[in-house]
């Protein structure tokens, strides 16, 4: 499944999804893919900057993941709190792999940006003297997490964005799947291809013809069997980008959140999320007998990094036979549950559970990506022209495991440099003169589209070899399975030529087998555990072999071409700028 080498950085793979030729055509300065914090952080800055802007979205303009964040964003907002703590809590999480210059960015312009996002219009809470109510959750050791709505950060923030962006008239287009990158004969970005799922203005496939793509599509969560991503994180933008011949970084490093709301041993697809802030507001991990199984286990208890809680979870469960733990907020008592999370009492009384009155059943899921597409400090690729920020970009700020409520400020800070960043060149160049004119796809399917049903086939291959254990023998498993679903499509392309039909579902499907590949592959390399990675047969630490990164790209023929940084920093992201690469 994989092979090791290099390639020019730069160069497309060839490798398109199969789809119709586009029937219209829309062109502007820029076109941004997404529609979360990052994308229309960006949106708007660009405009701002007299950029002819268009945004993308997958679905409606505030269904993407930002809507679902419930704890908030975190920033050095509070009194005694300063840029420096929030940057030694971010490096402890990310266990030896942050980049710091990257983590420096965003903790020292992570205030500003929230203070503009505050202008914009979202609306904070606020303590009794009107400043901003901050609260505690895993990893920080100090009170600087802003949220809203108690328990509703995101959905406050995504209103702000949505309201700005509709008032200042940004061309959208929504219920738009992306499909590929488009480049011109030198290689360079020239625009998207993409769907519109039978709404709006356009209707089928088209293309945005930009200069300028930013990548800000999310996650990638539906990759595994029980998520808390949405069903449209299906890694669509990591698979782009691999088609488009960029790198990526740090996919072996997906954070499975240690408390969602248990449905049973068989739920598939998005769980409710039981909020980190819930602990760090005081509640209580415990076993069916009441134990408090994280006491000891770190200094935190139950505020110990993500991994480490996701862990002492998972080893209870194994240690007792169980499906499940309890966290445990009885002692809140009714209103403060009310008010100050009104969203999760509402998800969990939807299911059953009254939190007021008995403990909630929880067990970690798959939740956030801290790797992605490789991208320098102005957001970057290894492909001119195309940038990426959000949970789809690999920026360094999280290295093996995501601090949290760090997402959010990424989404601000890295969005803003971005757009400075085609703003500048526009300014430079006088890009605005400029029509890309993009190289033509291939008429007939020289890959293979996966079926609608290959989908929930590595959902499970996924989840039962590359879950929150993992071992060699588990993601050989896992690589074995993948290999198969992709050679049963391959057989029947090569045999008659034919490919499953164009389509959302099958267009899916083929993103996500794609972005499984990298993952199991950089899984399998890391012999390991770090953060979010843990390996069983690797059960230790070991920064003399492994505190660096695994880089990945796509090659034509489709096998991965695999190799580790020498160090723990990551090489330039600019061809002019790249140095010699050691090989591992």
């Amino acid at each position: 499944m994989s092979a090791t080498g290099t390639t020019p950085t730069g160069t497309t793979t060839g490798i398109r999804l199969h789809a119709p030729a586009p029937g219209w055509s829309v062109t502007a300065d820029v076109v941004i893919v997404g529609s979360g914090v990052a994308g229309l952080t960006a949106a708007l800055r660009c405009q701002a900057a007299g950029l002819r802007t268009v945004v993308v979205t997958k679905a409606r303009l505030d269904d993407g993941s930002t809507r679902w964040a419930q704890g908030g964003v975190a920033a050095a907002l509070g009194e005694g709190d300063t840029p420096e703590q929030h940057l030694d809590d971010t490096l402890v999480a990310g266990a030896g792999l942050c980049d710091e210059g990257a983590v420096r960015t965003l903790v020292t312009e992570g205030p500003d940006a929230v203070r503009r996002l505050i202008a914009t219009g979202a609306h904070f809470d606020e303590s009794a003297d009107g400043a901003l109510a901050l609260t505690r959750e895993g990893g920080h050791h100090r009170r600087r997490i802003a949220h809203a709505g108690g328990d509703a950060t995101g959905a406050e923030i995504s209103r702000a964005l949505v309201e700005a962006v509709r008032a200042r008239g940004i061309r959208t287009i929504e219920n738009a799947l992306v499909l590929d990158l488009l480049t011109d004969a030198d290689g360079r970005t020239a625009g998207v291809s993409l769907h519109v799922m039978g709404e709006g203005q356009h209707d089928g496939v088209g293309a945005a013809l930009a200069p300028a793509v930013v990548l800000a599509t999310g996650g990638m969560g539906q990759v595994f069997s029980a998520t808390t991503n949405p069903h449209v994180s299906t890694g669509d933008g990591v698979a782009l980008a691999l088609r488009a011949g960029a790198e990526v970084s740090d996919l072996e490093f997906v954070q499975f959140h240690p408390t969602v709301l248990f449905l049973g041993a068989d739920a598939e697809g998005q769980q409710p999320l039981v909020s980190e802030a819930v602990r760090g507001e005081g509640a209580h991990l415990v076993d069916a007998d009441g134990v408090r199984f994280m006491v000891g286990q770190h200094e935190l208890a139950e505020l110990a990094p993500r991994d480490i809680v996701a862990k002492g979870i998972t080893r209870r469960m194994q240690e007792l036979g169980a499906e499940h733990m309890y966290l445990d907020a009885r002692h809140f008592g009714a209103e403060m549950w009310e008010t100050r999370f009104p969203t999760i009492l509402a998800a969990c009384r939807t299911h059953g559970i009254d939190p007021v009155t008995e403990p909630i059943p929880v067990a970690p899921a798959a939740h956030y990506a801290s790797g992605g597409v490789r991208t320098d400090l102005r957001g970057r690729t290894t492909v001119p022209g195309l940038y990426a920020c959000g949970e789809v970009a690999c920026t360094g700020v999280h290295g093996a495991n995501r601090l949290a409520s760090n997402s959010l400020l990424e989404g601000l800070v890295y969005a803003e440099r971005i757009a400075d960043d085609i703003a500048a060149s526009h300014r430079e160049n006088g890009l605005h003169a400029r029509v890309p004119a993009p190289v033509p796809h291939p008429e007939t399917p020289t890959h293979p589209l996966m079926p609608p049903e290959a989908r929930f086939a590595i959902q499970r291959v996924m989840t039962q070899g590359a879950g929150v254990l993992r071992s060699a023998d588990s993601l050989a498993d896992a690589a074995a399975g993948l290999g198969r679903i992709h050679a049963e499509a391959a057989g029947a392309l090569a045999e008659n030529g034919k490919t499953a039909e164009p389509g959302v579902d099958t267009w899916e499907a083929t993103n996500l087998l794609c972005v499984a590949r990298v993952l199991v592959a950089a899984a399998r390399r890391r012999e390991e555990t770090r953060g979010c990675h843990w390996r069983e047969d690797h059960a230790d630490r070991d920064d003399a072999a492994w505190r660096r990164h695994i880089v990945v790209r796509l090659n034509p023929d489709r096998t991965l071409a695999v190799h580790t940084t020498p160090t723990a920093e990551f090489p330039p992201t600019r061809p002019e700028c790249r140095t010699n690469q050691q090989e591992q």
